[in-house]
């Protein structure tokens, strides 16, 4: 229960601090200048969660559900609750005043605009670099395929020795498998290290990775390998902790051991799924090779940015081509395997 309520107050205060935050920029309308004045902003949105779980304690006090109460609390509380339309209710019209206020302030930042969109001059330019797309140069192609194989067999390397590493930290990342204090402890500091790793983009492994071995395919491998263990890792974790928990105690009920639980019990269930998002992360490493040749990662991204460099859109037709082919290839490959697995 004490869980519940720290969650539901921490939601509900970040919620009413983002309403309190805007609604504070847009009266007072600060320049560049004060917007860049981390410290005193950072106080002043801390302000607005303090004040905002102040209001989450007060309707829990009276007992109206706040969107934290909906979130977190326990399923068997929920299911007692009468049936309410959400435009009733107060946790109904918090989540849609955030999520229409969020709208809103995107809209603003992204600088959204139908007229930027719609203009005729804009509108032609694209048109005429689409028309050089959609109008490839077959002259490229043999050394566009000579290139997509190399780019292949370098996500390919680099998925083939993320699959063990993701696979073992997966477990010790999933919360239902990670129980106990030391087992927390581990679970935490995993999860801390794998999120900062994933969150630098393959592009800056790429980086690192070409000034420590040289430019080329290496590179490129190395920096995709260590951008799919950790976003393999979050990925088979997650499927981990939504298995059945009935084999799980049925193994346990015969006395087995817990990697033997695991073994039993979980990867059964989870097969399917981790060859699932295996090939889509090899996909994805096909996808992403071509923005690390970028910088060097070789690969035919590598050949890509060099005729988008030149704006030879005809070339890059081409390109775009293969790669959208040896895409559509996997997918269909993986379907038919997933299939064959059942």
């Amino acid at each position: 229960m004490m869980s519940f309520n720290f969650k539901r107050v921490l939601f509900d205060s970040v919620v009413f601090s983002l309403l309190f935050v805007v609604a504070l920029v847009v009266i007072t309308k600060p320049d560049e200048e004060a917007m860049l004045m981390l410290g005193r902003n950072s106080l002043v949105f801390l302000g607005g969660c303090v004040l905002g779980a102040f209001v989450s304690s007060l309707f829990a006090a009276r007992g109206i559900k706040t969107a934290g109460d909906v979130l977190f609390a326990p399923r068997h509380l929920n299911k007692l609750e009468t049936a309410v339309p959400w435009y009733k209710t107060v946790w109904g019209w918090q989540i849609a005043v955030a999520l229409g206020v969020t709208f809103a302030v995107a809209i603003v930042k992204t600088n959204f605009s139908i007229w930027e969109l719609t203009d005729i001059d804009g509108f032609q330019g694209a048109m005429r670099l689409f028309k050089g797309i959609f109008n490839p140069n077959w002259e490229v192609l043999p050394a566009a395929v000579n290139n997509i194989i190399e780019t292949i067999f370098m996500a390919f390397l680099a998925t083939a020795l993320a699959i063990p590493l993701a696979f073992v930290l997966s477990f010790l990342c999933a919360k239902n498998i990670m129980k106990g204090p030391v087992s927390f402890i581990v679970y935490t500091l995993l999860r801390t290290v794998l999120n900062v790793t994933r969150s630098v983009e393959a592009l800056i492994w790429a980086i690192i990775f070409s000034v420590w071995v040289g430019i080329g395919p290496f590179a490129g491998m190395l920096a995709l390998m260590i951008h799919s263990v950790a976003s393999l890792a979050k990925q088979y974790s997650e499927m981990v902790e939504t298995v059945s928990e009935g084999p799980i105690e049925g193994i346990q009920a015969t006395g087995a051991t817990k990697l033997q639980t695991i073994w039993f019990a979980v990867v059964p269930q989870i097969v399917l799924p981790y060859i699932s998002f295996t090939v889509y992360r090899w996909d994805i490493n096909v996808r992403m090779a071509t923005i690390i040749g970028l910088v060097g990662g070789g690969g035919i991204g590598t050949m890509l940015i060099q005729y988008q460099g030149q704006a030879m859109w005809r070339e890059v037709g081409c390109i775009i081509v293969v790669i959208a082919i040896v895409v559509w290839l996997m997918d269909a490959a993986s379907a038919y395997i997933r299939e064959a697995l059942k």
